[in-house]
């Protein structure tokens, strides 16, 4: 079991929550031509709700602190988020709003298109925040994706560092707001566009990720994970590095791989296992996602630990010295998930111990979605029913 810091949730996820329609064709067609669709589904989704989803998969106790609006859509997610273990008293529901949808068409190639239908009034707003202020405790984890307003992202940030909580950053900070939010933060997770804007550049090469990721921590943070598109994801801290190189694990879709990645780091550092441990933790439920249409993870044990063997393999078989051997860059791909046992668990002692939504965490070789769609669904790791939900 998980050592808790109080009565309640283990970690608060500020963000989206969403109606996810996943629809997989082979090709998207051109203007006036039509395309079969060979799976459809319809899912809880949102940044928000996909990390509160993998951090219960993944044992911790979540709380999603986002919007939906007072339709059926809205009720029907939320009750979907308590099946899965999710704490929802912080969601607000709007009235006169329409519940957020978002359209996810992925090919045969893996590549994916997006159509939002995102109302300004499911954006959390500094009064949302404050609303949920009684959720911020010592000890306690808080993500904050900063695809939510600024205002909202920095409130959330500002209260859980007051409160003595440990904040996550998950997205590049709006320039008005960057040295404030950096300076209240404990770790800092970017994608690969996200970490070229907080560096000023795209970063290309794992060495000119190290160099970003030192000038973000003389800034704050105790730990920094900056993904490099297409090579891997290096996380750093004070004392060392480690670059994880993606798998070969065959890719459909990479729809929330970095919801998972924030997930899987939050999990091994709120229960002590080490910015490596965490680093490889976190490379592995993004890779344990991509596999199957849609963000929405799929983080069993039997999951996880294939893509830690994969990721041990793909760091033994780098030239001797590539990023990926730095400090302790061989060590923490022990299982986390012993058999019969669930996650193991201590009070954590690093301080502070991270997507769009097209997070390039744990992208590798690309797989026909057609074939994988005609297969039946993955199967779930949460407790409950079916997760496709029955909206209309």
């Amino acid at each position: 079991m998980v050592t808790r810091p109080g009565p309640g949730p283990d970690v608060i996820v500020f963000g989206q929550i969403a109606r996810d329609l996943v629809l997989v064709v082979d090709a998207v067609p051109t203007a006036s031509r039509s395309a079969d669709v060979y799976q459809r589904r319809e899912l809880l989704g949102g940044k928000g709700a996909n990390q509160a989803v993998g951090l219960a998969q993944l044992g911790l106790r979540p709380a999603l602190a986002g919007v939906v609006g007072e339709d059926q859509v809205g009720q029907r997610l939320l009750t979907q988020a308590g099946q899965d273990r999710v704490d929802v008293s912080a969601v607000a529901r709007r009235p006169g709003v329409r519940t957020a949808l978002i359209v996810d068409i992925v090919d045969a190639t893996g590549q994916w298109r997006y159509l939002e239908d995102i109302p300004a009034g499911m954006l959390l707003t500094k009064a949302d925040v404050i609303a949920a202020r009684h959720l911020f405790l010592p000890g306690r984890w808080v993500s904050v994706q900063l695809q939510q307003p600024p205002a909202a992202a920095l409130a959330a940030a500002t209260l859980a560092h007051r409160a003595g909580g440990k904040v996550v950053l998950d997205g590049a900070p709006d320039e008005d707001c960057r040295d404030a939010l950096l300076d209240v933060a404990d770790v800092v997770r970017a994608d690969a566009r996200e970490a070229g804007l907080l560096a000023g550049s795209p970063l290309t090469t794992a060495a000119e990720a190290e160099k970003a990721a030192a000038e973000l921590l003389r800034q704050g943070p105790s730990l920094v994970a900056l993904a490099v598109e297409d090579a891997g994801n290096l996380v750093a801290w004070p004392d060392g590095f480690v670059f994880l190189p993606l798998p070969d694990t065959p890719v459909v879709d990479t729809t929330g791989a970095g919801d998972a990645f924030v997930a899987g780091l939050i999990t091994a550092l709120a229960q002590d296992g080490g910015p490596q441990r965490a680093a490889r933790l976190a490379a592995a439920a993004a890779g344990a996602t991509v596999g199957h249409p849609g963000g929405r993870p799929t983080l069993t044990p039997k999951a996880v630990q294939d893509q830690l063997t994969m990721l041990a393999e793909s760091t033994r078989r780098q030239p001797p010295g590539l990023p990926g051997q730095a400090a302790g860059s061989r060590a923490g791909h022990a299982a986390y998930f012993p058999p019969g046992a669930g996650l193991t668990s201590r009070r954590p002692h690093f301080r502070g111990p991270a997507h769009s939504q097209a997070d390039q965490a744990g992208q590798g070789t690309r797989c026909a979605a057609r074939a994988l769609a005609r297969a039946p669904a993955a199967p779930d790791a949460g407790p409950g029913p079916g997760r496709d939900l029955a909206v209309g």
